[in-house]
């Protein structure tokens, strides 16, 4: 379907979900900002999701709350009843998201190529980006921006924060060199083994940096948490469970470093131009890691996946197993750490 881009009034852009996803999107829908600066943009996210971009300028936010189940697309319907879109970007393949785009009224709806559109979602949508055979996930969400006629595509990120919670890091940061560690995923299997980690921050403190550990109220990152504490040999700030969504991200913008699996801490600390270290065994660091800092990435990937998978391998093919983790070592670590001690990078 054939559209003229520059006469768009108003846009809706349906990423709900995760966190470093929707940072991947910021950097995308302020692309789309930056080429039309005049554009309406709504933007309908997830609950949590939605704590922590709130302050984004220049965009109206409709929270999609799956906890309410199928409430929550009567809710979504009642939310934007009577709008009409002239464009929306169809940015999430799942099926929750295949169904709340029903409820959205655009006269030209962009999906993801054939290849991607999975879950239903090229049954919704009549315009494609351009394919993309090993993007990464930013990457992928670029295209939908050039689909409409964005020509500067490059990541630039602008998430504001309240001032209280600059304060707030600031505060706890003060003037010590600090690494972050933010040590649990969504998903126990990608967590790294805690007393690794707690070789890692003792070598960190012996190398004049002060130890933080961060992420959510969760047991499993409290436990966690605790356990590397358990094995260090020094005391770790520990503030699991302390901070919000934004007090976080100025945390993080404040970093001297950050060490953490994939996760959505992760991509926060890139959007803040932090320097992060990555620790990847079952997904592709090419296609989910750290996206200005992927070179600094520890991942073992790439032999877990040649031994579950023969021949070629689908871009963004997942390894399975529960101790695919423990296959990343100490040494290989410390050496990245070390290593960006001694170049010059992207941010502090």
């Amino acid at each position: 379907m054939k559209f003229d881009p520059s006469k768009m009034k108003s846009l809706c852009l349906l990423r709900l979900s995760a966190i470093g996803d929707v940072c991947h999107a910021v950097a995308m829908v302020q692309a789309i900002q930056r080429e039309y600066p005049e554009l309406s943009i709504t933007w309908i996210i997830g609950k949590v999701e939605y704590q922590l971009l709130q302050h984004l300028p220049g965009i109206k936010f409709v929270i999609f709350d799956k906890s309410q189940g199928w409430r929550s697309y009567g809710a979504l319907r009642k939310a934007l009843v009577g709008q009409k879109f002239d464009v929306l970007l169809h940015m999430q393949v799942a099926l929750r998201a295949t169904i709340a785009s029903l409820m959205i009224n655009a006269r030209v709806r962009v999906g993801f190529d054939k290849a991607r559109a999975k879950e239903g979602q090229w049954l919704v949508t009549n315009h494609a980006v351009e394919p993309l055979a090993t993007p990464h996930v930013l990457d992928g969400f670029m295209g939908f921006a050039k689909a409409i006629g964005v020509t500067d595509l490059t990541p630039r990120w602008h998430i504001p924060v309240p001032q209280a919670d600059t304060d707030f890091a600031s505060q706890l940061i003060g003037d010590d060199k600090v690494l972050v560690i933010c040590a649990a995923a969504s998903k126990a299997e990608r967590n790294w083994l805690a007393d690794r980690y707690a070789a890692v921050a003792d070598h960190a403190v012996s190398q004049g940096y002060r130890v933080m550990l961060c992420g959510g109220p969760t047991v499993l990152e409290k436990d966690l948490a605790d356990a590397i504490q358990s094995h260090s040999q020094h005391m770790l700030d520990n503030q699991v469970g302390k901070t919000s969504l934004t007090q976080l991200l100025a945390v993080l913008k404040l970093a001297k470093r950050v060490l953490a699996p994939d996760t959505g801490p992760l991509h926060m600390a890139v959007t803040q131009g932090t320097a992060v270290i990555g620790l990847y065994a079952h997904s592709n660091p090419d296609r989910t890691g750290p996206y200005f800092y992927r070179q600094f990435t520890v991942s073992v990937y790439p032999q877990v996946i040649a031994a579950q998978v023969q021949g070629d391998v689908p871009w963004g093919k997942r390894a399975k197993g529960d101790q695919l983790m423990a296959m990343i070592d100490v040494a290989a670590v410390i050496e990245q750490f070390d290593h960006l001690e001694g170049v010059g990078i992207i941010g502090n």
